[in-house]
């Protein structure tokens, strides 16, 4: 090759490399006109910002490495771009809709470019939009779209109480015995010994007087068996005196008069009413003394019993065992 040939084609690459750096540094410079659009419009149109942040993305990977900071400077702004729209949808009582589909826009947006914060802060968005839908539902005695709501909610923090305490109720109002007990196992079960004794004797006690009301149906129906285990049930969640009187009732009828009587004594020892409001645990008492044949004591018992709704009957069963 000749000199002259040889001189030619340094000249050519020459002039392509200054062309090449001219254009690298021309489409760079594009890049950056985008982002100060974009960056100017954050204080006054969010949307816009955004389409320019994401525009900035898309021109970058063209460039490639020379605009790789205005890309990673984009992908660290967008997120909380997509939050503020997700907050002022919240803040102005959009339609549940719409906030719900921008929260998930964000947390999609927060994932795609490993923001945590923004992700966390949509979700706290998300559980209060689920939260109240749920609990409008539940007012309006909507029950599956109560569900539905607590439900989607749990799926972002399986541990938030009030939306497993809120199930329970609706459960409960569903009579859907199985399904109520096992939420509020569950819900007892996070909320933890000695963290809040007032929310744990609240459920305790809803729960207890549910089992308890079912079992004393199932004993007016004569379901003996049915009605022990649903005051088992009951039991689960603490003492009671008339569930114990339940019991003692239950097991008097089954003729397990051991059990009729201790259960009548222990709901007599928590009673402490006057005389006429003892006066049911004296005759379930006096039942299983009876029972057991022990005459005299059952004598005292129904005559202790003589009071109230009691009174005919205790009488009654006094003249029948021939007692002073």
């Amino acid at each position: 090759m000749n000199m002259k040939v040889m001189k030619r084609i340094a000249g050519i690459l020459a002039i392509s490399a200054i062309i090449g750096t001219n254009l690298h540094s021309q489409e760079r410079n594009d890049v950056i006109t985008v982002y100060n659009e974009g960056a100017k419009s954050m204080q006054t149109d969010i949307q816009a910002a955004i389409r320019a942040f994401e525009n900035v993305i898309v021109l970058s990977d063209q460039v490639g490495e020379t605009a790789d900071d205005l890309k990673q400077k984009a992908m660290q702004v967008l997120p909380g771009l997509y939050f503020k729209v997700a907050y002022s949808a919240l803040n102005e009582k959009k339609p549940t809709a719409e906030i719900i589909q921008a929260a998930k826009r964000v947390i999609a947006v927060a994932e795609k470019y490993g923001n945590t914060s923004s992700k966390e802060n949509a979700e706290k968005i998300l559980i209060q939009v689920y939260n109240s839908m749920g609990t409008d539902f539940f007012s309006r005695k909507d029950y599956e779209n109560a569900l539905l709501a607590f439900d989607s909610l749990l799926l972002i923090n399986p541990g938030y109480l009030n939306a497993i305490y809120n199930k329970a109720l609706i459960y409960r109002s569903q009579n859907n015995a199985g399904a109520f007990e096992e939420t509020i196992d569950l819900f007892l079960e996070k909320l933890g010994s000695g963290t809040d004794d007032e929310r744990a004797k609240q459920a305790s006690n809803l729960a207890l007087e549910y089992f308890r009301a079912a079992g004393s149906q199932a004993n007016n129906a004569n379901n003996l068996d049915e009605a022990l285990v649903l005051l088992n049930k009951s039991a689960k969640y603490g003492d009671n005196k008339d569930l114990f009187y339940f019991f003692a009732d239950v097991y008097n009828k089954k003729e397990n008069f051991n059990s009729g009587a201790e259960y009548a004594q222990k709901g007599l020892d928590l009673e402490t009413g006057d005389a006429e409001a003892k006066a049911k645990f004296y005759y379930q008492l006096a039942v299983a003394q009876a029972g057991k044949g022990q005459t005299a004591n059952a004598c005292a018992s129904f005559k202790n019993a003589m009071y109230g709704v009691f009174a005919e009957a205790s009488k009654a069963q006094r003249t029948n065992l021939k007692c002073e």
